[in-house]
């Protein structure tokens, strides 16, 4: 998973292939079980998490309309610009750390 520009919590897209829209919770985001880093973790729209089994893993390129942007002010912009500057993260001993303190 690299970041570039990753939408802000909030957002709401369709990914492709799907029928209803969905709201991104998280970023960086892995699956309880998983040692997979997707970019985003989301809820159904407009409902919200009504089962955490349910909720959605993908990564940008799943992502085929964005119907909203999520809020962006300056803690959003900085957030951002902190993880753009850490780059690719990766999976070890079940957490998610920056690929290059493995490298290290």
């Amino acid at each position: 998973m690299f970041n570039e520009l990753l939408l802000p919590v909030g957002s709401v897209v369709l990914l492709k292939g799907g029928e209803k829209r969905v709201v991104i919770c998280g970023r960086i985001q892995m699956k309880n079980g998983d040692d997979k880093v997707y970019d985003y973790s989301a809820c159904t729209f407009p409902e919200g998490i009504v089962d955490p089994g349910k909720m959605v893993f993908f990564n940008r390129d799943m992502i085929e309309r964005v119907y909203f942007i999520g809020c962006q002010d300056a803690e959003e912009l900085a957030y951002a610009s902190k993880i753009k500057e850490i780059g690719e993260f990766v999976v070890k001993d079940g957490k998610i750390v920056p690929k290059k303190d493995i490298e290290a």
